[in-house]
């Protein structure tokens, strides 16, 4: 399976459940990073080319927190 946002190693780092706390600000640097650089470009780029790709991002992030 591969990764969506964060890999399986920085989803355990982030989640507390490694002792080594420079890891798990490494782990949140580099997420922040793909939230605020990576993620408004493919955003873009689904939006243009590929509505229902970006219909359905859209319903997973907006929408399943609207619960």
């Amino acid at each position: 399976m591969s990764r969506a946002l964060l890999t399986e190693t920085e989803r355990e780092r982030i989640a507390g459940n490694s002792e080594d706390e420079q890891r798990r600000y490494e782990a949140v640097s580099r997420a922040r990073r793909r939230i605020r650089e990576e993620l408004p470009e493919d955003i873009e780029l689904l939006e243009e080319h590929h509505p229902t790709l970006y219909d359905e991002l859209k319903s997973v992030v907006c929408d399943s927190r609207e619960k």
